[in-house]
């Protein structure tokens, strides 16, 4: 089967550090994947980028099609992707821009790439603007270089931690700016939760969903065939686990509707999750650090079966 012209420029972006030749020659090129609405399965594009005040921006524009790209849809519905900019690659949480800040950010984006303001004025839907955000955590958090299991629990259980602070500061930020509107000459206050709180919650949802999937798949019945006198406390975490998913399956559903999400008890349920989860990730550190802490990270690759023994 011939090589599609994408996946050619994809070849050549990882093979050369990022440089391309041909029509992208000399652009600003990275290379985006996102998981498929759909399907679940990773896409990989080149797309073009344009930062703006320490933002790395990706615009929706199809060149000027009717339809937003399908990339677009995959990062709405799997916020977390994944970017590799040169030769660097990271996650990031895709945020489209809403409102006055998209129309500010595109203006700045067309005053140094013209062309997509010519895409503009081809289509009649408005071209997507969107952050591509790197989540991190604090200096000093985290435990650091990761030698052990433990290690990579608590990077883990840092991140998601984090994440939870930061989505909780915008909803804060969210009612704030609501009660500023609805002073005494102030408009009635938007109904919904906006799109910004929906990618850092729905990704922060989805790492969760994914870590404890893993914790049940894999870590847990490894460490109940090697240390039978965790029993006890793995049959708590995975209860734990089925109430937190509860949870966080109520918070998802509260935002597939984006507009019409009642932020007085999206707040309710996350406060909620927050309280449930903590004392989750308090409870899961108190029982397995001191066994994870034993385990190497990453795991060493198994000893070749066939190999020799050399004798003198």
């Amino acid at each position: 089967m011939p090589t599609s012209f994408n996946q050619s420029v994809i070849e050549e972006f990882r093979a050369n550090g990022g440089k391309v030749g041909g029509p992208f020659e000399g652009g600003d090129l990275l290379l985006l994947t996102t998981t498929g609405a759909k399907s679940g399965a990773e896409h990989t594009v080149p797309l073009g980028y344009v930062r703006v005040g320490g933002l790395l921006l990706v615009i929706g524009s199809a060149a000027g099609a009717p339809r937003h790209p399908a990339w677009y849809h995959n990062l709405l519905a799997h916020p977390l992707v994944r970017v590799e900019l040169g030769t660097e690659e990271f996650e990031a949480i895709a945020v489209p821009a809403e409102g006055t800040r998209r129309d500010r950010l595109f203006e700045q984006v067309a005053a140094v790439e013209p062309g997509y303001a010519d895409y503009q004025t081809r289509t009649t839907r408005l071209l997507p603007v969107v952050v591509l955000e790197r989540p991190g955590i604090e200096p000093g958090e985290g435990p650091g270089e990761v030698t052990t299991l433990a290690d990579k629990l608590l990077e883990v259980h840092t991140w998601l931690r984090a994440q939870l602070r930061h989505v909780g500061a915008e909803v804060d930020a969210h009612f704030a700016a609501r009660a500023d509107r609805t002073g005494p000459d102030g408009p009635p206050a938007a109904p919904g939760l906006g799109l910004q709180i929906r990618q850092h919650c729905l990704a922060f949802c989805q790492s969760l969903e994914f870590h404890h999937t893993g914790e049940d798949a894999h870590v847990f019945p490894a460490l109940a065939s090697r240390h039978p006198h965790l029993a006890a406390a793995l049959d708590r975490l995975r209860d734990e686990h089925r109430t937190v998913a509860r949870l966080q399956g109520e918070l998802v559903a509260l935002l597939a509707d984006i507009g019409g999400a009642d932020p007085l008890r999206f707040r309710t349920e996350l406060n909620r999750m927050a309280r449930e989860l903590t004392a989750h990730l308090d409870y899961e550190e108190e029982s397995l650090i001191p066994v994870l802490a034993g385990i190497p990270f990453p795991p060493a690759p198994p000893a070749h079966a066939g190999a020799a023994t050399v004798t003198g």
